[in-house]
């Protein structure tokens, strides 16, 4: 499942083609067919997300929800030179596109989505009400998420994947940044530190940003030091008008600590990474390095 910077990223995506010019929406797969006629030729205003939800505004206050779930896509695509100024009912289509966004250069299919859905401003409020603080919004409080860990008697390895708790952590940063913090994953949550806490919402905070910047998840020390260089110094944008959301980013090997390596070596001490069932995904831990509290 795509997890927080995906759609972090998605949302900036949006913008930089679509936002402040009016767009064309048609759902060629049929299925969104009344709620593409309720955004086709209103001006997108601004995208943002919260989590793992993205939300569109549109003029007359009218918003698009999406959560892409487990294997939706939402690829915002520059249009060839000889697509450009060709209506948006003639652009070829792939797959199964349920809606289609299109302006003067580019084009957003959104394939597979868990939900997608027309709502109003209360509606997005809702949702938002719904959910816990998310490391990539400034107007995030992580004492919020801090309150539902310490009041909690469930480990933290499943409060970290919970939404309610904090929202835009997947299994992948849910594994990493545990391991990162040498956290025990089965500690109860009123019994983690407050200084446990902390480490982990910052070293969240500073990787998902990365995430965003690369469109990859970057966890091992050496990949995070050169990212975050590149991000100080700038460099990191260069790469982000080649990145469409189509398929994840290359600029760095994908490698991790933990995650998908049971029965390996841990990388730090050598004993074998084990995992088991948690919170619906596999968690991936080592014994020897992770007995924080």
């Amino acid at each position: 499942m795509p997890e927080g910077h995906t759609l972090h990223a998605l949302a900036g995506r949006l913008d930089r083609a679509f936002a402040g010019s009016p767009v064309a929406a048609t759902s060629p797969q049929g299925r969104f067919a009344a709620g593409a006629s309720r955004l086709d030729g209103t001006v997108l205003v601004g995208s943002s997300a919260w989590g793992k939800h993205l939300f569109v505004e549109f003029d007359g206050e009218v918003w698009l929800h999406v959560h892409l779930g487990l294997i939706g896509t939402f690829p915002v695509v520059p249009l060839p030179a000889e697509l450009v100024g060709m209506p948006a009912a003639h652009l070829p289509v792939t797959g199964q596109v349920r809606l289609r966004l299109a302006g003067d250069g580019h084009v957003a299919d959104l394939r597979g989505p868990n939900l997608c859905a027309v709502i109003t401003p209360a509606e997005v409020h809702a949702v938002e009400a719904r959910l816990g603080p998310d490391p990539l919004r400034g107007d995030a409080d992580p004492e919020l998420g801090w309150s539902r860990i310490s009041n909690s008697r469930r480990p933290i390895g499943e409060l970290l994947m919970d939404q309610a708790v904090i929202a835009g952590v997947g299994n992948v940063y849910r594994c990493e940044v545990l391991f990162r913090q040498r956290v025990n994953p089965f500690r109860p949550g009123q019994e983690v530190r407050r200084t446990t806490w902390q480490k982990l919402w910052d070293d969240l905070s500073q990787l998902m940003r990365i995430g965003v910047a690369y469109n990859q998840i970057l966890t091992m020390d050496d990949q995070v030091t050169e990212a975050l260089g590149e991000v100080a110094s700038g460099a990191a944008a260069r790469h982000t008008p080649t990145l469409t959301g189509e398929r994840l980013g290359d600029r760095y090997e994908r490698r991790f600590y933990l995650y998908q390596r049971a029965g390996e070596p841990c990388r730090v001490c050598g004993s074998w990474v084990r995992s088991v069932a948690a919170a619906g995904r596999t968690l991936y831990w080592c014994g020897r390095c992770q007995r924080r509290r």
